[in-house]
């Protein structure tokens, strides 16, 4: 008989929060973030969501 997989709460206490979302990148543009990344020990992701981290949390332009 086969065993049923079971949750194991352990593991699901430890899983990221994050969410996934898409990107489209023109191919040269996603080519020099890969190498960049790898230039810093980093990845794609944590430079995007860094980028963004800064974005939101700079002063709002005012409406002219």
């Amino acid at each position: 008989m086969a065993k049923s997989k079971k949750a194991d709460p352990k593991a699901e206490a430890g899983k990221d929060k994050k969410k996934n979302t898409s990107l489209r990148l023109d191919g040269k543009t996603l080519k020099a973030l890969k190498l960049r990344a790898i230039e810093e020990d980093s990845s794609v992701q944590q430079i995007v969501e860094t980028l963004i981290d800064s974005y939101l949390n700079s002063p709002r332009k005012k409406d002219t």
